[in-house]
């Protein structure tokens, strides 16, 4: 397997999830209350040789801009059927999310 070089990025918690970002790296989050306060929390962070682990958290700063508030995910559809009852349900469900571009780790 051969490395691409120094690979810089952090592991954060946003939102009660947790993400895996780099520089310059677009990601999908659930939708945010108030997309003008994200608050991250930095859980692991490397450069690409040294790597650092928070007990809980770290305090270097990931630097986030948001690319769009409100996005909709793939469509997901339900069906439910029981046999010689006449029982039939259809329902479906779109997830929400938030787009944010990483700008800086570190």
């Amino acid at each position: 397997m051969k490395s691409k070089g120094i690979q810089k990025y952090a592991v954060v918690r946003i939102g009660g999830k947790q993400y895996r970002v780099a520089e310059g790296e677009e990601i999908l989050v659930d939708k945010l209350e108030d997309p003008k306060k994200i608050s991250t929390e930095v859980l692991l962070f490397t450069d690409g040789e040294k790597v650092s682990v928070g007990k809980p958290t770290l305090k270097t700063e990931v630097k986030l801009k948001v690319l769009s508030e409100l996005e909709k995910g793939e469509k997901v559809e339900i069906y439910k059927f029981k046999a010689k009852s006449r029982y039939k349900r259809h329902t479906g469900f779109r997830a929400q999310y938030t787009r944010l571009l990483v700008e800086k780790i570190g």
